[in-house]
């Protein structure tokens, strides 16, 4: 890894916010790195209100979704709600439904089968609502670029609305409304809501017609925060209100869905962190192993005995997901290593046994130890379809459209996306990736980055500094977890490897007599000479609560040591 200690803000900045807010230097440099300058911006990071977010109206095409919905409602037309497989498209087709089945009993769900249909809006799904009757259709999380689909739909006399949050292409579908605050010409303040976000607003803005507010509407944002923090979007701005009010919902009165999941789980209150490592893979595991239809019925179940034999079911699908990806990730590293493909720029594998559901997970796990933007192919039918992970400060999407000659479809983010190509094309369009990102990336990017917030001492770690930190929480893109490094420290002589394999390191932090501290580092074991060697080494961390025996003790959890 390289350290990147990020620059001191300016001295006169550092001191106006000490005084404004009362605090010292180090949460007075953190806030200013996060753009925190004044007293009221201080006040909206820490105490998040619903006054943040913006009018849903300000969104455009948002006052011809909300007649066409009203128009629906009011004639007991058929609506069917649209959605994507994975936890945004899944949480935001429970979102939607959940709230017009408050207003109307015309209402049906549909989510695509990853291995029939494959991403996003389908014609069998059009098809299917053509022989229901059903004359509109909301589509979340998808759409913003199925141009075909939705005028296939219009000969049909089916009527789209789309709440997308993805790139659009050249050309925006042909539909009713089409809410995405990516549009060019949309000029919503804020550009990175997801899929669950848009559908929100959407809510919001029905609702509002009827007189309500947001407030009346916090029984959905347990699944907002979901997908905030499933689909990995920054958590500024109102996501960052969003998330913070959701997860007050998932710890204080979340859905019987979510509670049977926490249920399942065991534990007592859930940070976004969670929420992304417990509730998230499950909420996946069925559209990835089995069909997403399991995660709607199970986040749209009011019976909470039912919900609890729901997300057993869940719980077992995500048990197959870990087994599956882990069996395919060793295969793709012997892959790699039997083919000596280590050495590019890129990382590109392939075996059309391989199980589509996981093949994103398995992109993610190859950049672990192979630092490069990663494809992941398998066989899909008559073509092959991969899942694109990337590395930090590396557009993926960018460089895949840079290929587009040999693609057939693709979609996505910065960092991830998804794709389709003939399989007469899987060499071409290897060998043109790699010439892509090879030309276009900075080598620096190659290795992995650990970007240091500030230098401390360990005698400034206590509890104070702790309470307030806590209140920087939800963390994420945009506004991750304080990370600290500490220079010339030493162990206190009882250092060792522990865990499975020993591959964790544990030991109590010394720099001078009376700052002890217990260090944690997962997955750096092999750095125990370091401390064995009995010299001073630096290391970077983020300061960390463990709760052991009713007992509450500060730790440091380790990113890298250093000699």
């Amino acid at each position: 890894m390289r350290w990147t200690l990020k620059p001191k803000p300016e001295l006169s900045k550092v001191e106006a916010l000490k005084k404004a807010l009362q605090v010292d230097d180090t949460i007075a440099t953190l806030l200013i790195q996060r753009g925190i300058e004044t007293f009221e911006a201080a006040k909206t990071f820490f105490r998040p209100s619903f006054e943040d977010l913006h009018d849903p109206f300000l969104m455009k095409d948002m006052d011809k979704a909300v007649a066409r919905i009203e128009t629906a409602i009011e004639k007991g037309e058929n609506i069917l709600v649209y959605g994507d497989y994975d936890v945004d498209g899944t949480t935001s087709v429970a979102l939607m439904s959940s709230y017009l089945k408050t207003r109307t009993e015309f209402v049906a769900t549909y989510i695509p089968d990853r291995y029939d249909e494959g991403y996003g809006i389908s014609y069998k799904g059009i098809d299917f609502a053509h022989d229901n009757d059903i004359s509109l259709i909301i589509a979340l999380d998808c759409g913003i670029k199925a141009i075909d689909k939705v005028s296939y739909a219009k000969e049909k006399d089916i009527d789209f609305i789309i709440c997308d949050h993805h790139r659009p292409g050249d050309k925006i579908p042909n539909a009713v409304a089409v809410l995405d605050p990516k549009r060019d010409d949309c000029d919503y303040p804020f550009k990175e809501l997801c899929g669950c976000g848009v559908g929100f607003k959407l809510i919001t803005a029905l609702a509002s017609k009827q007189g309500k507010t947001v407030e009346d509407l916090t029984e959905y944002l347990d699944l907002v925060a979901t997908a905030i923090g499933a689909d990995i979007v920054p958590i500024v701005g109102e996501n960052r209100a969003l998330a913070y009010f959701g997860l007050q919902v998932i710890n204080s009165n979340p859905r019987p869905g979510m509670k049977a999941i926490i249920a399942e789980v065991k534990k007592d209150e859930l940070t976004i962190t969670d929420v992304v490592f417990i509730i998230a893979p499950r909420i996946n595991a069925a559209g990835r192993m089995k069909h997403g239809n399991h995660a709607v019925t199970l986040l749209t179940e009011t019976d909470f005995n039912l919900a609890a034999k729901y997300a057993v079911e869940i719980d077992e699908f995500n048990t197959d997901r870990r087994e599956t990806d882990k069996q395919i990730t060793e295969e793709a590293l012997i892959q790699i290593e039997e083919n000596n493909e280590q050495k590019g720029f890129t990382t590109v594998v392939y075996d059309e046994n391989w199980h589509k559901g996981v093949i994103g997970i398995v992109a993610s796990r190859l950049i672990e130890t192979y630092y490069r933007p990663t494809l992941v192919f398998t066989k899909s039918g008559d073509k092959l379809a991969a899942s694109a992970r990337s590395v930090s400060g590396f557009d993926v999407y960018n460089a895949l459209e840079a290929c587009s000659e040999y693609i057939e479809q693709f979609g996505g983010h910065k960092y991830a996306a998804g794709l389709t190509l003939l399989p007469e094309n899987y060499e071409a369009f290897k060998a043109k990736f790699e010439s892509v990102v090879k030309e276009s990336i900075d080598a620096n990017l190659l290795t992995r980055e650990l970007r240091v917030d500030m230098q401390i001492e360990l005698s400034e770690i206590d509890g104070k500094l702790m309470r307030i930190l806590k209140q920087f929480a939800p963390f994420g893109p945009g506004n991750m977890s304080p990370v600290f490094m500490t220079q010339e420290i030493k162990d206190t002589g009882y250092g060792k490897c522990v865990g499975e394999g020993d591959k964790h390191l544990r030991f109590t932090a010394t720099q001078s007599f009376n700052d002890k501290i217990v260090c944690i580092g997962f997955g750096l074991g092999v750095k125990i000479e370091i401390i064995k060697s009995k010299r001073p080494f630096s290391a970077v961390y983020s300061i960390d609560e463990n709760h052991w025996n009713g007992n509450i003790s500060l730790q440091l959890k380790l990113k890298d040591i250093k000699a």
